[in-house]
């Protein structure tokens, strides 16, 4: 008689015999995982190029700056402050008095933010009619950038009173610009040729806090001058004070309602 066939149970079917040393295939990835072929039409990015996009993916944030409105500050005066000079050829004849005794000269100033119509201003003082400064000046020998920015500031607007303590955050240097000779012209670098300039000037970020006093001397006026008004207005307000709203551009202003 002819064999017949075993009959095979598809639920009890006999399972491939592997090697016991033999690894088990690695599964499939998903298509969106897998290692695409080279394209011939595509140029491969230098490993330097590859890692500064990698970079720029990681890159952290613009810095952020609370501006809170105007209104939410108070302001008084004080006793005047006299100017040491009464014209600028007897500003820089000093200046050249001191660096013969002490050096290039070194200063600092300060950019108080607030804001108007949810666009920032900044904070000048105004002597006479028509100069006007951001409120620091020079440091002292062996002062340091942050303690004489904060000394100027109470000078210059802090209340002389116990009750009313200043709280000035000295922030980042936004800028700085270079005087080579005794003259009134400035730039945002030093000059190759110069090896001996004669003042250095820092312009540093001052955080305010929601409420603060200010006592502003008799003789000058304090202003909140809009970011519109003073970008490019070199002939109003000369080449520092203009060309603020461009050295603040890399911060995230956050306005903050009273």
């Amino acid at each position: 008689r002819d064999a017949q066939p075993t009959p095979t149970n598809p639920h009890c079917q006999e399972r491939p015999r592997t090697s016991p040393n033999k690894k088990p295939a690695p599964p499939l990835l998903p298509r969106r995982h897998r290692r695409q072929p080279p394209d011939p039409g595509k140029k491969e990015p230098a490993p330097g190029e590859a890692k500064a996009e990698e970079e720029m993916v990681g890159a952290p944030s613009s810095p952020v700056v609370n501006v809170y409105p105007l209104a939410n500050y108070t302001f008084g005066t004080k006793e005047a402050k006299m100017e040491k000079d009464t014209s600028v050829a007897d500003r820089l004849a000093r200046m050249k008095v001191n660096y013969m005794k002490e050096g290039m000269r070194t200063s600092v100033e300060a950019i108080l933010l607030v804001q108007e119509h949810n666009h920032p201003h900044i904070l000048l003082l105004q002597i006479g009619n028509t100069f006007c400064k951001l409120p620091g000046g020079r440091l002292k020998p062996g002062e340091s950038e942050i303690e004489g920015l904060k000394r100027k500031l109470c000078s210059k607007l802090a209340v002389n009173s116990p009750s009313f303590p200043p709280n000035w955050q000295v922030g980042e240097c936004v800028a700085e610009w270079w005087r080579p000779n005794f003259e009134t012209v400035m730039y945002p670098y030093c000059p190759p040729h110069i090896t001996k300039p004669k003042e250095c000037k820092k312009l540093f970020i001052v955080h305010l806090t929601e409420r603060e006093y200010f006592a502003v001397p008799r003789n000058l006026k304090l202003l909140a001058v809009p970011l519109f008004e003073l970008y490019d207005n070199v002939q109003r307000y000369g080449p520092v004070i203009s060309t603020i709203p461009q050295q603040l551009s890399r911060f995230q202003f956050n306005m903050v309602s009273s």
